[in-house]
Formats: structure tokens, sequence, C-alpha cells
């Protein structure tokens, strides 16, 4: 037994190498990092219990959970509409005639919010449809460049195959783009929810008359309230944490297929 427990800890350590015990170890380690915290005597990190005070303030008083619910609509419908729009430009450029404006949209991902934000302005009618236009923008052409990769990726015999089907032009497409890639779509819509957070603090610091948890975040930080920003971010990670886990479920749910190819089990 000590030796199996031995080779196990040793496993740990060994790149590629066989570990059963990948739950335990993680709560060991968040344990461990929870108590060093608690421990620590450096003065520029907030206390948990300090942390613990200012969310309750948020919460009573600047209404935490409504502004973390307004993020959280107009984060969901943005990436509805990204993964709508990058869909449609990955699918269109498997005829060459939209194959350059699927390249250009790419190449907008190198673009920063500072330079479009005024031009975005005009093409809006208020704050609320910026912050939108803004999210659906950043995450839209990100998932566009994975996307045309996927596409590119699609063996020639693949496409063969269908022909020989009897499939023609924009059937091969459904079969090999729309359903083929459902797994990798659904993958994709998982990252870009989260690349969505990264952008959202910049996003709603440009339309702060709308609200949103991105924009509490900057009061916070203007203000130095170190825990009221630690609270925040502790918020939207168990929020992101969880987003992510029913993605996955989801992914799984409507692909059961992408277990197995992962796995290698039924």
């Amino acid at each position: 037994m000590s030796l199996r427990i031995h080779t196990g800890l040793k496993n740990a350590f060994l790149p590629y190498s066989p570990f059963q015990a990948t739950r335990a170890l993680l709560l060991v380690q968040l344990v461990t990092a929870f108590v060093l915290w608690s421990c620590s005597s450096a003065k520029a990190l907030p206390t948990p219990q300090e942390i613990g005070q200012s969310w309750i303030m948020l919460f009573h008083e600047q209404g935490l959970l409504t502004e973390l619910w307004s993020s959280i609509t107009v984060l969901l419908l943005s990436l509805l509409l990204s993964t709508a729009i990058a869909l449609v430009i990955a699918a269109a450029a498997t005829a060459p005639v939209f194959l350059p404006i699927a390249r250009f949209a790419s190449v907008l991902r190198f673009l920063g919010f500072a330079g479009l934000s005024y031009l975005f302005m005009l093409l809006t009618a208020d704050a609320y449809q910026l912050k939108l236009a803004l999210l659906t923008f950043g995450t839209s052409v990100m998932m566009v460049t994975a996307l045309m990769a996927e596409v590119q990726a699609i063996p020639q015999q693949a496409i063969d195959h269908c022909k020989t089907l009897g499939m023609r032009n924009w059937r091969i497409t459904y079969e090999l783009v729309i359903l083929g890639k459902a797994d990798t779509l659904l993958d994709l819509v998982r990252q870009n929810a989260a690349i969505g957070w990264t952008l959202l603090t910049m996003v709603e610091g440009l339309t702060r008359s709308e609200g949103g948890i991105g924009a509490l975040l900057l009061n916070q930080n203007r203000y130095f309230q170190l825990s009221g920003v630690f609270a925040i971010q502790l918020t939207i990670l168990l929020y992101g944490v969880g987003q992510d886990y029913l993605l996955a479920r989801l992914r799984e749910t409507v692909c059961p297929y992408v277990k197995f190819n992962e796995t290698g089990n039924p």
C-alpha cells in the first residue's frame, strides 16, 4: 500500500504519467492556497474576512447581484449573435466569392476597442446597444478565426465522400461545417463566453450609464477598494466556472460522440 501511494505521488510530478486522484489533489491545493492566503501578512492583499464583508456591503448597498445579472444578460445575447455571425461567415466562406470577406473578418481581431468605440457610437442608438455591439464584435472576430481554421482543416477525402453520396455544393457545407463541426462550434462558444468576461470591464467602462458588474468593478478599483475588487472578481470567477461547466455539459449532451472521441470509451 505504501509503495502504491509513493508511486502515485511520484507520478503527480511526472508529465504524461497515470494519476487517478486528480480531484483530491485539486482539493488539497485549494485548501493549502486558502490557508496560506488567510495567514498572509501582505498588506496589499485583503483577507478573506475583509472580502466577505465587502461582498455583503456590495450586495446590500450597490446591488452586486443585480449588476451581475445585467452583465450576464448582455453577454449571453452577444454570445448568441457572435456565434450566428461567425457560423454564417465561416459556412459562406466555402464558396470562393465569400472567402475574402471571411478573411477580412478574421483580420479585424487585431483592432482594439479604443479606435472603434467612436464608430460604434455613431452606429448605435444608446449605451446598451453600444455595449452589445462592442461585445459582439470582440467575440465574433475571434470565433470567425477559429472556425475558419476548422473549415480549412476539413480533409478533401471527406468532401469527395459527400460527393459520392450525391451531395452537392451547399448540402456539403451543411453536412461538413454545420453538422460536422457542431462539437467544435459549441467548444468555441464555451471559450468565447470566457473571452466575453475579459472584454466586459473595458466595454462597461465605456458605457457606465448602463451599469453592469464591470462598471462596479471599475468604481471599486478607482477608489482603491481592494477588498471590493476581490469580492467582485471572485463573484465573476465563481459564475464563470459554473457557466463553463454548464456549457461543457451542453456540448456533451448535444454531441454525445465527443465523450467517446476524447476518452476512447462509450
